[in-house]
């Protein structure tokens, strides 16, 4: 019996060691978004250098917390929420890695926006990029805390992100068709919204995993809805 329980403990302490080493990789994830936007906004090089660097960094800890997750997996065959945590966890940290992806095709964007004058004030892409932040925080907040009503509040906020990516395609074709010289560098803006918008997709992501974490429930496509609906069909 005290080998089983020391076992547990040990089991414990790995599980809070794996969560550890997902936050650390959220937090270089959040930094580079926010670089990445930032080389746009203030023209700045170091910047972006700064999110070429860290993807190699955030690679390399999806593939470390990749093999952690999956050898928890196979040395304690966990059930329940313990199952549930583990395969959040891989989850998760595959949306954080494409996360890190999209930083940096923000700032390859931006480097391009850097050589030549701006087309126009940005303003609903810092707006875009501060509520896509948000939201990833958010979602992670919400896996610590174990908070669903935070993972649902996630979930509200990506109708607003859609609204201003749609906001800024709206306005940047009025610039193309009114200059065709604002072509490339309007392309490239319209880019950068969507990758925003892609952060903004993985941040839900992450709520809804953490949404089956705590209630054991699916809310991916309104599956919680279509369930609801069928157990109160007459």
């Amino acid at each position: 019996m005290l080998l089983l329980e020391k076992a547990l403990v040990h089991f414990r302490e790995e599980l809070d060691e794996l969560q550890a080493r997902l936050l650390e990789m959220a937090g270089l994830v959040e930094s580079a978004i926010h670089q990445s936007v930032a080389a746009l906004v203030q023209r700045d090089e170091e910047s972006a250098k700064e999110v070429l660097w860290k993807e190699a960094l955030i690679n390399q800890k999806d593939i470390e917390i990749d093999e952690f997750a999956t050898r928890l997996l196979a040395l304690y065959q966990p059930m329940a929420r313990d199952m549930r945590f583990l395969t959040a966890v891989i989850k998760i940290n595959g949306d954080l890695e494409r996360m890190g992806d999209l930083a940096v095709n923000i700032t390859e964007r931006a480097l391009s926006l850097m050589r030549d004058t701006p087309v126009k004030p940005l303003i609903d892409i810092p707006k875009m990029a501060g509520l896509a932040e948000t939201m990833v925080r958010s979602s992670l907040d919400a896996l610590v805390k174990r908070d669903e009503a935070l993972a649902r509040s996630v979930l509200m906020s990506d109708d607003e992100v859609d609204r201003l990516r749609d906001a800024v395609y709206k306005e940047l074709v009025a610039f193309m068709q009114e200059e065709s010289t604002t072509i490339p560098r309007a392309v490239d803006l319209m880019f950068i919204a969507h990758n925003l918008e892609r952060v903004a997709d993985h941040a839900t992501n992450i709520a809804e995993d953490v949404l089956f974490l705590i209630k054991g429930i699916d809310v991916r496509h309104h599956a919680e809805v279509r369930e609801q609906a069928t157990l109160t069909r007459p």
